[in-house]
């Protein structure tokens, strides 16, 4: 069974259709030695935003949102290193996500300064960025990201089994069944969720197995990511999810605080950890929302 055969088993919503049959462009770019692949989308003259994915993940948990963006905004989706079908590196500091994300956001030709939009992993990779190269972007929404516990993905990829030894299975089909969440959570919206499977995977000799590396969760940052965000040099906003074991109330009040009472917090109802799969047009509509404001606002200064 092929990728794209597999796609079509679930029958999908038809906005989720429209969204994946939108054109986009298919590009690579080599940062520090290592290419980094990444998806674009929209007019290249409008504003930017680049999209960040969580951990183990890759550009097309995004593929079926960023067409909904492009009314107003040229959108790009990258691969991190050790994700997706970027290339893989020795150790992968955040501080390098980072330099990739920037790096990907100039040569997709991005006007002006961007907005990142990280979810999980990716926040906090966005978080990173906001603080080492904050004057170049225009704001930072992090998405389920939880500063002061361990991102989910990387707290798996350290003490359980889920991420450390990734499975080669004999066919596409058998793969797709052991496709998981982490953390897990009711699965709604099954086609997206069989769309992100698809593109989880990358077919070797004996069969079928996951494009992530396992070193990708290993971390030896002495830095924490609290003294990051703090340090934000940019807009940055939190989208929490209602049902978040991760970014519960508290510590999005912890995260407002470090940020010096100047964020919005916002809460995407009825929706868990991978928001954008489970309530993906509440998501939009929030994070429209947000960026109309911002476009429409100067930033307040922060208090002394």
């Amino acid at each position: 069974m092929a990728v794209n055969d597999a796609l079509h088993d679930i029958p999908a919503l038809r906005w989720f259709e429209e969204a994946l049959a939108a054109p986009y462009d298919d590009r690579r770019v080599l940062v520090d030695g290592c290419a980094i692949h990444y998806l674009r989308w929209g007019d290249a003259a409008k504003p930017g935003l680049v999209l960040v994915h969580g951990g183990a993940a890759h550009a097309h948990w995004w593929s079926f949102l960023a067409p909904l963006l492009t009314r107003q905004y040229h959108v790009v989706a990258l691969d991190l290193s050790g994700h997706g079908d970027s290339g893989r590196r020795e150790e992968y500091p955040r501080e390098i996500w980072a330099q990739e994300v920037m790096a990907v956001a100039a040569d997709a030709g991005i006007v002006g300064a961007p907005v990142l939009v990280g979810h999980s992993l990716g926040g906090l990779v966005s978080i990173v960025a906001a603080s080492l190269y904050g004057d170049r972007l225009a704001g930072a929404v992090i998405v389920d990201s939880p500063v002061r516990a361990p991102d989910p993905e990387s707290e798996e990829g350290a003490r359980g089994r889920m991420f450390r030894n990734p499975k080669t299975y004999a066919d596409l089909a058998t793969a797709l069944e052991h496709f998981h969440l982490m953390p897990p959570q009711p699965l709604t919206n099954p086609f997206i969720i069989r769309h992100v499977a698809c593109h989880s995977l990358r077919e070797v000799a004996g069969g079928w197995t996951w494009k992530f590396d396992p070193r990708v969760f290993v971390r030896d940052s002495t830095k924490p990511m609290s003294d990051y965000l703090a340090d934000a040099r940019c807009r940055v906003a939190v989208l929490r999810a209602e049902f978040s074991d991760l970014v519960p109330p508290e510590t999005g009040e912890y995260m407002y605080e470090l940020l010096d009472r100047n964020a919005p917090i916002v809460e995407i109802p009825q929706a868990y950890h991978h928001l954008i799969l489970d309530q993906p047009l509440a998501f939009i509509a929030a994070l429209r929302a947000l960026l109309a404001d911002w476009e429409h606002t100067v930033p307040r200064r922060p208090r002394v």
